[in-house]
């Protein structure tokens, strides 16, 4: 009782402390510098206090608690402060650079992003605590639906972020299309290679050891080796430059990002086949079963959840190296990333990144859940 008492007191203190302790925004004078910190009280003002008790009843809630019960109002709790901080925030940076000049940008600082992190994490938990079905999702949904509500409203103009995102609405669009091309292009080629080379029983040890090789080459050293063998070979069969063959571009990233595929796939599909025993296959072959019946009523069924694992696994690390296309000229949200760090603009590199986690964080959760889902309709 002690111990959990001393934790929740831990954990109330721990928002408040940060609150107190941090910056919540930097006042600059244009995009590309840091600007003079702003604390909480400034950024805030009487909207501090609020956003305090209702962080430390959640969190302290959250970690003293029992049952489920205590977990709904600790994630009841932990959104509400999450939007009033959000909303404090625009309308602080709002106050901030009102009559200032256009440049000015009022810039989220470490405070305000570790707030917004321990809040979210904390719903989450609650969520999950709470036994509802999908709890994770709940919770992401439920944020989702602050921040667009916000952003809908106009209550989060003044921020700098949103102000490089209006700014860059259009290249931000493309970027994401792009993107996902890149990737889930890779990804289906990459599942279709695997496929493939499974088939090739004799050099299974050879592919193995080829696939795992793959993964000790840095990308960026990838890369740069495709582009120069494409060069090379462009310039000994100009006549390739016809069929659409480039030394830059879409070809070379597409194929370094597949090369990185193949070991997660390679692994799942190797998993996969083992799961189904040789007692299992003897039986049902001495019922009658065939090899069509075999692979759709029995491999399938029990092998499906090593095959989703693998499939998650390759699809968000193809979303992270989707990121590096834009090296080599393939575009995608890399470019922002990119231009942002050339720039030593901030805003621009994080317009770039957050669409990356999220995408990778909700192919995470999407295919997780699959997972489960399978595991727990099929068990070993």
């Amino acid at each position: 009782m002690t111990a959990r008492l001393l934790a929740g007191l831990a954990a109330a203190a721990l928002l408040p402390a940060v609150l107190a302790g941090l910056p919540l925004l930097h006042l600059a004078p244009n995009r590309l510098v840091t600007g003079a910190p702003i604390a909480a009280s400034d950024a805030l003002g009487t909207g501090l206090w609020p956003i305090a008790a209702l962080a430390a009843g959640g969190l302290g809630l959250l970690a003293a608690g029992r049952g489920r019960r205590s977990a709904g109002l600790a994630g009841l709790a932990c959104l509400c402060a999450l939007f009033l901080l959000l909303a404090g925030l625009g309308a602080g940076a709002a106050d901030l650079t009102a009559g200032q000049p256009f440049a000015t940008r009022a810039r989220l600082a470490s405070g305000a992003w570790t707030g917004v992190v321990v809040l979210v994490c904390a719903l989450t938990l609650a969520a999950r605590r709470t036994g509802l079905p999908g709890g994770g999702l709940i919770a992401a949904t439920a944020v989702l639906a602050l921040i667009g509500g916000l952003w809908g409203g106009g209550r989060l103009n003044a921020l700098s972020l949103v102000v490089e995102g209006r700014a860059r609405s259009d290249a931000l669009g493309a970027a994401i299309r792009d993107h996902l091309v890149l990737a889930l292009g890779a990804l289906v080629l990459a599942a279709g290679l695997t496929g493939g080379l499974a088939l090739w029983r004799r050099a299974r040890g050879v592919v193995e050891l080829t696939v795992s090789g793959l993964q000790l080459v840095p990308a960026v050293a990838l890369l740069g080796g495709l582009v120069a063998g494409l060069s090379a070979l462009l310039t000994a069969a100009p006549a390739l430059r016809g069929y659409g063959v480039s030394a830059l571009g879409t070809g070379p990233a597409l194929i370094g990002i597949t090369a990185y595929l193949l070991l997660p796939l390679w692994r799942g599909l190797q998993a996969a086949n083992r799961a189904t025993g040789p007692d299992s296959l003897a039986a049902a072959r001495a019922l009658g079963l065939t090899s069509g019946p075999i692979l759709t009523t029995i491999r399938l069924p029990l092998g499906a959840p090593a095959l989703i694992g693998g499939l998650r696994v390759a699809t968000v690390q193809a979303f992270g190296l989707a990121t590096l296309g834009a090296l080599v000229g393939a575009g995608g949200l890399g470019t922002l990333v990119f231009d942002g760090m050339a720039q030593f603009a901030p805003d621009l590199i994080l317009l770039g990144a957050l669409p990356i986690i999220a995408l990778s964080l909700a192919a995470e959760g999407a295919l997780g859940r699959l997972e489960a889902a399978m595991r727990r309709r099929w068990p070993r």
